[in-house]
């Protein structure tokens, strides 16, 4: 499987036991439906993690005096360990052995996570030990775990243990250890035909889960060790000197979630059973990663880069694959890889869903239909709060209620602190863009779609109160989220978050032309005319020349910028102090300057003069710095969004905040966050600066269009997207875009390149790995519109392909 070159493979040479959580989880395996952690099969220390899409929990906790409910995505019995002992040893451990060589290769073209290492033991004997793991692509219910064995200097027996462990818990995160994790209950294990099998529940959410593992090994019997909460089974390989021997456990993980399933357990002894090898997994497994890799691929000139970006989609692609189309699941802030944020969907489907859209449509629709099955929860939040349309939570899990906990934890001080970040109405704003982009990406507007951001638009309309000649819309917060209240006030909330009240007015323009794409559900002309007021008439402050951020922010204090320098999370800093984040102008992420992300400089500066304010020449230059001043980048998003915002008025830093936002979770600049879970939203949001900022990438009602301004080191930046149907090749540097293979310079300054659908013949060959221009002349594929929103399903990619897979494999080596 090797010879596909570094800007493919992520390499960890040696063991190191204080990084080893962030290794397990950006060597993370998963297909859409489920992930497994990069967790050792074999540690002490190891931090085990499989996450189901969609599986949640809640449970009861006593914190400070009182009792809090926190819903959880679960971590799911354990499916990987594997041990193994020499004669007259203990069970292999890799913090308590000698190891000559260790060695883990995440590859990210097929999909597989090796570990290559040499065991000297006790008595001086050298074991080499290769494995090979996947989460099948090809068939979402299955994993596998290859294990080859080669006595270097002895003969003799190798025992092997392999467990189905369900003695988990949600221990993931460091600072939720004061809460409950147990969430699974009612074990039970069992083997019949040489298959083991573990079953629990979930305590509240009465989900069940089910794994069955099948040993492939020629050994005589196993020796089944059954326990009430896991189940082992041990088996002896008889080694020859030289001679490589080989063990596989084939595993199943179904869930009583699944469609066409009697019940979890049948259907994962039958599953287990019918799989094939692991040679024939891996076939597959391999075929349809090289499937999505061609909607998926962007490539740039710098193999480092390229490396880099290519995780970033690995990653995304582990979570949202064309089996995820058809689960009823959002868009997990920190993906399916670590317990931080409890596996809760805010509002980094904002930086994802562009992407998505433009490869993957059917997967967006998914995404989008998980908060239109929710709106009957968040028209039922609306209306507590005496509000019309559709309030969306801030923090969403199972049901779409609003899971935003009453109480955080401070590190820095121990205390336990109000929560008030659900006062972030901002996130239906951020639905609706999303549901607007996929219209512009796709030329498709469902009905349901346009329900769902008609809701969310009648119920920004209800926030918006007449004061005086203008509308205001009071006690919310910004995405800046230091800032939860004016200082010394009792109530919580801010008037007249800039982000908020010009993305509403945004939002009941877009509104309008929704309800002309679905004029069955149009609002009676009487509220059309009421949105259309509002748009026009709200309030948005300014001081020194440049945007509040919220009424009153002008009026703050200055910070010790000095005293806090290289401090990231200010608030609790601060709070540690005795003092309070609210008081300053000091914010965590960019608030106001996410209109410069989401908008383009005439849609901001439109929206504006629309609202009645004039714009002058050096408003949103001016608007920048002060923030850009002002924030502590306690948050990944806050470099993407600020590379994105300095992207055409200061090169330099803006190629500073976007290398910082590539590598924020491989360096983990966060400080040890990434071991709890990527941040997918960073992820997403880096491709979507390379396409949509960089090459100038702008989808409007009426075509594409490019307009690429690419930093010189990133070279030639080169992708396919499927845009209304079409598959498209574009190549381009800072001085032209290429489409298809013919340069079209004339496309570099916002000439529209497509319009509407035609038929331009189809494309024959994909693009090999590695990075360099695209195609030399490369074909569009003409689809139907009803094909671009189809899920692909099983087919070429996903099953046996064109030559047979294993073909397919094979010829990938040698590239």
């Amino acid at each position: 499987m090797g010879g596909i070159g570094p800007a493919w493979e992520i390499v960890y040479d040696g063991f190191d036991l204080g990084r080893e959580g962030l290794r397990e989880a950006l060597c993370t395996l998963g297909n859409g439906r489920f992930a497994t952690r990069g967790a050792t099969p074999d540690g002490e220390s190891r931090t085990p993690g499989t996450y189901v899409a969609g599986c949640y929990d809640r449970l009861d906790s006593e914190v400070a005096g009182r009792t809090v409910t926190n819903e959880d995505i679960v971590n799911l019995p354990d499916w990987l360990p594997l041990t193994f002992a020499t004669p007259g040893c203990e069970w292999f451990r890799p913090e308590r052995a000698a190891l000559p060589a260790y060695r883990h290769e995440l590859d990210l073209w097929h999909g597989v996570l090796a570990r290559d290492l040499r065991w000297r033991d006790g008595e001086d004997r050298v074991t080499r030990v290769r494995q090979r793991r996947l989460v099948s692509m090809a068939d979402p219910y299955l994993a596998a775990l290859e294990t080859t064995f080669t006595a270097e200097n002895w003969s003799g027996p190798m025992r092997v243990r392999a467990t189905l462990d369900g003695r988990v818990a949600n221990r993931g995160v460091a600072r939720y250890r004061g809460l409950r994790g147990d969430h699974l209950t009612g074990h039970e294990t069992g083997s019949e035909d040489g298959l083991a099998w573990l079953t629990a529940s979930t305590r509240s959410s009465h989900i069940t889960v089910g794994l069955a593992a099948r040993i492939d090994a020629d050994v005589p019997g196993a020796q089944v060790c059954p326990g009430v909460d896991h189940i082992s089974s041990e088996h002896v390989l008889d080694l020859a000197r030289g001679d490589p021997a080989t063990l596989t456990k084939i595993v199943t993980l179904t869930t009583s979630r699944d469609p066409a399933s009697h019940d979890p357990l049948s259907s994962a002894l039958s599953r287990v059973c019918h799989a094939p090898c692991f040679e024939e997994l891996l076939a597959r497994h391999a075929a349809a990663w090289e499937w999505l890799w061609g909607r998926a691929r962007l490539d740039v000139s710098s193999a480092r880069l390229s490396q880099t970006i290519h995780l970033h989609i690995f990653h995304l692609l582990q979570t949202f694959s064309p089996h995820t189309a058809d689960l009823d699941v959002g868009v997990p802030a920190r993906g399916l890889h670590g317990e931080a944020y409890r596996g809760h969907v805010f509002w980094d489907e904002l930086f994802v869903q562009p992407w998505l859209a433009l490869r993957f449509p059917e997967v967006s629709l998914g995404l989008l239909r998980y908060r239109w099955r929710r709106l009957p929860e968040a028209r039922a939040a609306a209306r507590a709060a005496r509000h019309e349309g559709a309030m969306f939570p801030w923090q969403s899990g199972s049901d779409g209620r609003e899971e935003t906990p009453a109480l955080h934890l401070n590190p820095l001080s121990g205390r336990w602190l109000p929560d008030r970040s659900r006062l972030q109405r901002h996130v239906g704003l951020a639905i609706a863009y999303d549901v607007w982009h996929h219209y512009l990406a796709t030329g498709s507007m469902p009905a349901w779609c346009a329900e769902l951001l008609l809701d969310i638009a009648r119920f920004f309309a209800s926030l918006a109160v007449l004061h005086g000649d203008r509308y205001e819309i009071r006690g919310v917060m910004g995405p800046d989220e230091y800032h939860d209240g004016y200082p010394g006030a009792d109530v919580p909330g801010l008037a007249n978050n800039a982000y908020t009240n010009v993305m509403t007015a945004w939002l009941l323009m877009r509104a309008r032309e929704a309800a002309r794409l679905a004029p069955e559900l149009a609002p009676p002309d009487v509220e059309l005319a009421r949105w259309d007021d509002i748009g026009r008439r709200l309030r948005v402050d300014f001081h020194d020349g440049v945007i509040s951020q919220f009424t009153g922010y002008g009026d703050l204090l200055e910070l010790d910028w000095e005293r806090y320098r290289g401090v990231r999370r200010l608030d609790r800093a601060l709070e540690a102090d005795g003092d309070d984040v609210n008081r300053y102008k000091a914010s965590k992420q960019a608030d106001a300057l996410m209109l410069c992300y989401l908008l383009t400089g005439d849609e901001l500066t439109g929206l504006l003069e629309r609202l009645g304010y004039p714009v002058d020449h050096g408003l949103i230059s001016r608007t920048v710095s002060y923030y850009l001043a002002r924030t502590s980048h306690g948050s990944t998003l806050s470099a993407v969004v600020h590379a994105w915002v300095l992207a055409r008025s200061n090169r330099a830093q803006s190629w500073r905040f976007f290398t910082e936002a590539l590598f924020s979770d491989i360096k983990d600049v966060q400080g040890g966050t990434t071991a709890e879970g990527i941040h997918l939203g960073a992820m997403g949001g880096t491709l979507d600066l390379l396409q949509r900022c960089y090459l100038g990438l702008e989808s409007r009602p009426d075509g594409l269009r490019l307009d690429p301004l690419l930093p010189g080191r990133l070279g030639v930046l080169s992708m396919p997207i499927r845009y209304r149907g079409r598959q498209i090749f574009i190549d381009a540097d800072h001085h032209e875009a290429r489409v298809n293979g013919t340069a079209r310079r004339t496309y570099t300054r916002g000439e529209t390149i497509t319009s509407g659908a035609g038929d331009l013949g189809s494309r024959d060959q994909d693009r090999p790995p590695g990075h360099g221009p695209a195609m030399a002349n490369p074909t569009m594929e003409a689809l139907d519109p009803e094909d671009c929103l189809r899920p692909d399903g099983p087919g070429p990619a996903f099953g046996a392909g064109r030559g047979g897979p294993q073909d397919r494999v094979r010829g990938r080596q040698d590239r």
